[in-house]
């Protein structure tokens, strides 16, 4: 027999499932308005570069499922705002067609756009998408943390490690490679965990792993809330009007030759640079260059980063920018040992059969980069921009 307390307490009991049905639909109508925003102002948010397009996905999955929208996974080269022919500047008319939607910041590496990619998923499915290497990440021995730290985003994270596209030996050998900058992961203890487990590879610790993944999946869920809710105060406070659309016919040859009147800044200042004596013996540094060629965890990053995009079905245009081989020339780096570098990224990116322009006809051009860095000039800018227009048009992109 019911008592008379229980017939009491059950209207509170109906008050509190009203209470929650009603804050999941207002949340699930604030996910899909915030989605159906994202979507309709792309044109405006793909060629900005900025924090939260960077540390979230809500932007960078609008551009992937954007058809007129290219990707562009950088680093701080995507930073310099002052160049027209910057990527994002040059198509942010859509002059051929097509938008590049820059993603990167200062200090990201390898593992950062891959674990981007990784959280994106199913999104990048048969998508055409750019990847922008610096070779300097190839010339450490070591990696550094910094930038990595700064640039890392828990929600990618989460959306990778919880997600059901990338196979578990794959995702075994990202928490391996993660797990050696564990300062990225503190305060964030559920995700260092199922990255122990994730590295471990241990029969207990999967199972581990497969008991954590509810948990996983609520804690992606709530910071997919937290991304959409900030996505659409951008919207709503800070979005910047689209650009008009104007289609024109590209000579590349004149665009060419024009950027390549642009005085570099740093022209005729290449023995000023770094720590190079000009007196040093040619070639006499070739053997420590190659030590660290060979042993960079960057190779390692990149093989990580080609798997995923495997993985996922992406359609990736590799670029990497050449190395600064006049500079190397007076530091006693000849361009026979630069040669092996050229030749490894070559070996690596052909075995997942993604078509790849590492521009080793520039290696020695000082008007190509900034600064003799991983930084574009307007020519190399150029150069990069007729390899976008090649590869989303589906033709053969031209060095």
């Amino acid at each position: 027999m019911t008592g008379v307390g229980d017939r009491r307490d059950t209207p509170h009991l109906f008050s509190g499932l009203i209470a929650v049905a009603l804050a999941a639909a207002v949340l699930f109508t604030g996910q899909i308005v915030a989605i159906h925003l994202e979507h309709t102002t792309v044109t405006a948010t793909a060629p900005a570069l900025f924090p939260l397009k960077n540390q979230g996905l809500a932007f960078q999955r609008a551009a992937a499922r954007a058809p007129n929208v290219l990707p562009f996974y950088g680093t701080s080269e995507l930073l310099i705002p002052a160049i027209p022919q910057k990527g994002d500047n040059f198509f942010r008319t859509a002059p051929t067609g097509f938008q590049v939607s820059p993603v990167g910041g200062g200090g990201a590496n390898l593992l950062i756009m891959l674990q981007r990619i990784g959280g994106l998923g199913a999104d990048l499915r048969g998508k055409k998408l750019v990847v922008s290497l610096s070779p300097g990440w190839f010339l450490k021995p070591r990696s550094g943390w910094q930038g990595y730290e700064g640039n890392f985003s828990p929600m990618a994270v989460s959306e990778m490690i919880f997600g059901t596209v990338l196979d578990y030996r794959l995702k075994r050998d990202i928490a391996s490679r993660m797990l050696e900058c564990p300062s990225a992961l503190e305060g964030r203890p559920l995700l260092r965990f199922a990255l122990r487990c994730l590295a471990s590879g241990s029969w207990l610790d999967r199972v581990i792993f497969c008991a954590l993944w509810p948990a996983g999946k609520v804690q992606t869920s709530v910071l997919e809330l937290q991304d959409h809710a900030a996505a659409l105060n951008y919207i709503r406070h800070r979005i910047k009007p689209a650009p008009s659309r104007r289609s024109e016919i590209l000579d590349w040859s004149k665009l060419i030759a024009k950027a390549g009147q642009t005085r570099p800044i740093d022209t005729g200042k290449v023995k000023n640079v770094g720590n190079f004596d000009a007196q040093i013996i040619p070639g006499s540094r070739d053997a420590a260059f190659r030590r660290s060629l060979s042993a960079s965890p960057a190779w390692t990053d990149l093989e990580l980063l080609l798997r995923a995009l495997t993985r996922v079905q992406a359609r990736a245009l590799i670029l990497s920018m050449p190395i600064a081989g006049d500079f190397y020339d007076d530091g006693g780096i000849s361009r026979s040992a630069r040669e092996e570098y050229y030749t490894k990224l070559r070996a690596l990116v052909k075995g997942y059969h993604f078509p790849l322009l590492e521009f080793e006809a520039h290696d020695e051009d000082p008007a190509f980069l900034v600064h003799h860095q991983s930084h574009l000039t307007a020519k190399g800018w150029i150069y990069y921009d007729r390899a976008l227009d090649d590869f989303f048009h589906g033709r053969m992109p031209r060095g």
